[in-house]
């Protein structure tokens, strides 16, 4: 007999998924019995939410869904956390957990694990689907897919009740496959027509454009026009003389978008910590611009003088066909916009061009190396001014849901979906110690991780934020680990150096899982 458990592991497997990060439990034990020959990779991180960033950077690297399995109750809830930052970055996530069995749902009976309404909890974030018998599976895992792949992406959960996982499965159906959206041929023409007329087109493009790079490039080649790349976009114009690695929140970006005379909006959603980092008002009208994006929601947010429902690929392909190419000087507005916001980061952070300047040192040690960042002071310079060499390659939790303890577990994941690339993990010594343990998954599966620990003996970024709102600095300085005997408990490779180009270029120089740290303080 084949049980739903081992049934929805064989619907995992005809989706393509290649690897689960879980914690199994008393409540999974059927969804574990699927994974026993399946050809599914299992990770074991040390907590549920460091599974759920496991999927997170799993799936921001190969392009696939992330999948977790956790247990009923808390470890659901601890997966929230995970949840609620792919679902503010866009990340195709799939969480699947157990639940109590059918008879006791909302009964509150002080079953183990018990929750008045766990579905309802997810439903406030995400879908939930709950597999109520055999043959509803196959309807939610087409649910749940769809959900995932068809528009904006996001997290999704699935739950399957305890009485039902050890169920005789009803007999599989061929997955229901997937297509995106396509452009209406109208709406190009009209946006290529406008296109074609300007003389000072500008790009801005977000994290929905990161699987359309050489299209990007393309179309902004055609065009000569200036990309302005949101944090989740960086690496997509990597060393290109059109690309504007530097946040639109800068008086340089805005000058050069206000400057325009048309703007191409492609895959992103305007948000604050992209666009208003400062909270100061004064972005330029957008009302004009031509915007692509594949939800449908974000399009009716923002007012554009064109809107595109269709995925970034798609849209950039069938301009490119339409478009007159023109020299419209963009090179060169591309390079004075980077120099005026260097100028512009050094006033208002005078920390962040050394800051920059290690990142820019850890880039060219390690080319096409794939930088995972927590909430600490170097990502934020980065998301400030930062230019990397690999799409995909720089991501991070500091901007949209930020949240603290992000990047170990997704810098495993990152590195379990590209096992043959440079993997680095640039956190705090605050933000390390929502997830330390997480460091050890990296030794167990023999990842190539090195993680770099920005320590300054605090929360410096909102010690720094305090101090300027005239406010006393108060719990901004929870004692840091001893990052060397740390280090040596999760039997991991230590060096300790000072934040200079020259001295992180050298600790680089071997592969890891290893742990540097970089002493600011």
């Amino acid at each position: 007999m084949k049980t739903v458990g081992q049934a929805l592991t064989e619907g995992l497997v005809a989706r393509g998924v290649e690897v689960v990060f879980g914690i199994p439990g008393v409540h999974t034990i059927e969804l574990y019995r699927g994974l026993s020959g399946s050809g599914i990779r299992h990770v074991t991180p040390r907590h549920e939410g460091g599974a759920g960033f496991m999927a997170d950077g799993y799936a921001r690297v190969s392009g696939k869904p992330g999948v977790a399995f956790v247990i009923t109750g808390p470890g659901l809830t601890n997966a929230l956390t995970p949840m609620a930052q792919a679902k503010a970055d866009s990340v195709p996530m799939l969480v699947i957990s157990g639940v109590n069995r059918r008879s006791s749902l909302g009964q509150g009976l002080g079953l183990l694990h018990e929750l008045p309404d766990q579905a309802g909890l997810v439903r406030s974030l995400c879908p939930s689907f709950q597999v109520t018998g055999p043959e509803a599976l196959e309807r939610c895992l087409n649910m749940a897919f769809a959900a995932m792949m068809s528009g904006r992406p996001g997290p999704v959960h699935i739950e399957v009740p305890t009485d039902v996982m050890g169920m005789e499965a009803a007999a599989a159906a061929a997955p229901i496959a997937v297509t995106p959206a396509l452009p209406i041929p109208e709406q190009i023409a009209k946006a290529a027509a406008r296109l074609n007329r300007a003389k000072q087109v500008v790009i801005l493009a977000g994290g929905g454009a990161r699987a359309a790079g050489a299209e990007l490039r393309s179309l902004a080649k055609a065009l000569d026009a200036p990309v302005v790349q949101t944090v989740n976009a960086r690496g997509l114009m990597g060393g290109h003389a059109l690309g504007v690695a530097a946040s639109a929140s800068l008086h340089a970006v805005r000058d050069l978008i206000a400057g325009a005379d048309q703007v191409l909006a492609i895959g992103t959603e305007f948000g604050p910590t992209d666009y208003d980092m400062y909270v100061r008002g004064g972005l330029p009208d957008l009302a004009g611009m031509i915007r692509v994006d594949i939800c449908p929601l974000q399009l009716a947010r923002h007012p554009a003088a064109i809107t595109i429902r269709a995925d970034s690929r798609s849209a950039c392909t069938a301009l490119l066909a339409q478009i007159s190419a023109g020299a419209r000087q963009g090179a060169a507005r591309a390079e004075a916009t980077m120099t005026a916001a260097r100028a512009e980061v050094a006033g208002i952070a005078p920390q962040a061009p050394n800051q920059i300047a290690l990142l820019e040192a850890l880039r060219d040690a390690v080319p096409g190396a794939i930088i995972v960042g927590d909430s600490t002071q170097p990502v934020y310079a980065g998301n400030l001014l930062y230019d990397h060499d690999r799409a995909g390659g720089w991501f991070n939790a500091a901007t949209g849901f930020g949240a603290l303890g992000f990047a170990p577990g997704a810098a495993v994941g990152a590195a379990v979906a590209a096992p043959d690339t440079r993997v680095f993990c640039l956190i705090g010594d605050g933000g390390l110690q929502f997830s330390p343990a997480e460091l050890r998954v990296a030794v167990d599966e023999g990842l190539d991780i090195t993680y770099l620990i920005w320590n300054n003996a605090g929360y410096g970024e909102i010690a720094d934020a305090m101090r300027a709102a005239n406010t006393e600095v108060i719990g901004c300085a929870p004692s840091p680990l001893g990052l060397q005997a740390f280090a040596a408990a999760c039997d991991l490779p230590y060096a300790c150096i000072t934040p200079t180009p020259e001295a992180l270029r050298n600790a680089v120089a071997l592969p890891g899982p290893r742990l540097v740290e970089i002493r600011d303080f």
